[in-house]
């Protein structure tokens, strides 16, 4: 039984882009081009974009028209560590690229960068309250940054952090400024406070307004975030931060390590 015409569209459409005749960031002809071109109507033609776009392969911006999606190659993040690290955060380790044979170039160093933290005094929502273990409204501070690689928006990050903290001593966790050696350190050289576990919690959405602006998504949502929940534990099992991290799928992939891992060992096996 043959293809519907609107398949049969895609298809070829589909074979243009996969053999690079039509390039990622290309912009297809226009509607009517295509129905003149495939003698199809207009239905026929929307069926066939929509069916290219459910599949990730072009993205219709409004007024501008249907383009190849440019496809990112993934950052690859290991979110297991030595949660006793002067930073103690998820950081990217490696880009994976995918040479022509399909197997991995190998592992290119890049370049991370963040805005200058964005402090806030807030009462905290029940999402972070929990993690914390203390009241709903409870005040916290949190610590804003935008995150890159290479330029390229990589994740957006917010550290919440105990109010009783800053009345303890702990004064630079309120000011709009990085600290280094991070707030791991800072936390055990100020208070005392020792980092010496974390747990994650992973969970999969679709974006809000704000991350499909950051990271340039498409505004159907059709690409979706990860976002990660580490609450950090102290020497005596009580949270002292929550972080929580948000990362765009179509460029991040995440390692996981148990044991001890030859140095050898790369993300992709």
């Amino acid at each position: 039984m043959a293809n519907p015409m609107y398949r049969q569209i895609a298809e070829d459409l589909r074979e243009q882009i996969e053999s690079g005749k039509l390039r990622p960031g290309q912009q297809l002809q226009t509607e009517l081009e295509l129905r003149e071109h495939y003698d199809a109507s207009r239905n026929t033609v929307r069926d066939a974009i929509k069916w290219l776009t459910t599949r990730g392969l072009v993205e219709t911006r409004p007024g501008q028209g249907t383009f190849v999606v440019q496809k990112m190659d993934p950052y690859v993040t290991t979110l297991t560590g030595d949660p006793r690290g002067p930073g103690g955060d998820i950081t990217v380790t490696a880009q994976y690229g995918e040479a022509a044979d399909d197997q991995p170039r190998g592992i290119e160093q890049r370049i991370t960068s963040s805005t200058i933290p964005q402090v806030e005094i807030q009462q905290a929502p029940a999402e972070v309250a929990g993690p914390l273990r203390i009241a709903e409204g409870t005040q916290v501070i949190s610590r804003h940054q935008k995150r890159y690689v290479n330029d390229t928006p990589w994740s957006l990050q917010t550290t919440f952090y105990p109010m009783g903290f800053v009345l303890q001593g702990a004064n630079k966790l309120i000011e709009a400024v990085d600290i280094q050696p991070g707030t791991v350190s800072y936390l055990a050289d100020t208070l005392g406070l020792r980092q010496v576990a974390y747990r994650d919690w992973i969970t999969v959405r679709a974006p809000n307004a704000t991350e499909t602006q950051f990271f340039n998504l498409p505004q159907d949502g059709r690409i979706g975030v990860f976002e990660i929940f580490r609450t950090a534990f102290d020497q005596t099992g009580t949270p002292m931060r929550l972080t929580v991290s948000v990362y765009p799928t179509d460029r991040n992939q995440f390692v996981l390590n148990v044991g001890t891992m030859p140095d050898s060992a790369s993300p992709a096996g």
